[in-house]
């Protein structure tokens, strides 16, 4: 006997409707990553007026469990993916070792002098000439994440001869014989610049996670200066703490 679909009636406010979009996300109905019928859709489903459902959504995109997108509309949220802190990975070795696609485009490129900062964290001159890109980093096809890093003069045309959708600079790299073995990493949260929300599809002040990093070599050569900003909800990080020293920053 084939089972019939029921079909939703209609409910009183939008924290019904909330509650039962939220069950059926859970249920995988709307797997994460999905676009979410239209609110239009979702008013004839439900019987309902379009802004109630735009006052459910707005309920579940403050539980991370949905998100608005430029032309999009609304999508199911990414689940949280940890990642280890205690061995060195770079993203699509780390999105690899889980199971998922790790991609990537290069939105631009620039050679240019080196700042006071990048020149003592790349052990070069101030105003020495480094290689910097912008690159859009995705998860299973999602956009999750902006990379910019300033490459070390050393290996800037090896890294500048890598095609705009290289999956993973490390992996090429390493091809090349230069090998990253170490990094170090700061996490700390940030408001979304106008180039972030145009890059991630958020809106400008949207809570991004940022990530600041340098890697190098086993003999300490430094490769690269990173500054990651991921998607709120998209991504946590696990760190495994020994004995440490904490330090107090003055707020800028």
């Amino acid at each position: 006997m084939v089972q019939q679909q029921q079909v939703p009636g209609p409910v009183a406010r939008s924290q019904d409707l909330a509650v039962d979009l939220r069950r059926r996300i859970h249920a995988g109905e709307f797997p994460a990553g999905m676009r979410l019928p239209s609110e239009a859709a979702l008013a004839e489903e439900y019987r309902v007026t379009r802004s109630l459902v735009r006052g459910a959504m707005a309920k579940l995109a403050r539980l991370s469990l949905v998100q608005s997108r430029p032309r999009d509309g609304w999508v199911v949220h990414a689940r949280h993916h940890a990642q280890e802190f205690d061995r060195m990975l770079s993203f699509a070795q780390w999105a690899e070792a889980g199971g998922r696609a790790a991609g990537g485009m290069i939105s631009s490129r620039e050679r240019r002098a080196a700042g006071v900062a990048e020149a003592q964290g790349l052990g070069v001159r101030p105003g020495e000439r480094i290689l910097s890109f912008t690159r859009v980093r995705t998860l299973d096809g999602l956009v999750v994440m902006v990379e910019r890093s300033a490459w070390a003069p050393w290996v800037a045309d090896v890294v500048d001869g890598m095609p705009d959708d290289v999956a993973s600079t490390t992996a090429a790299l390493a091809a090349e014989g230069i090998t990253v073995t170490s990094g170090r990493h700061r996490i700390e949260a940030v408001a979304a610049s106008t180039q972030d929300a145009a890059l991630l599809g958020v809106r400008r002040s949207s809570p991004l996670l940022q990530v600041t990093r340098s890697t190098a070599t086993r003999d300490g050569r430094v490769v690269e200066l990173g500054v990651d900003r991921y998607r709120a909800g998209t991504i946590a990080f696990d760190v495994n703490a020994g004995e440490s020293t904490r330090a107090l920053t003055r707020p800028v």
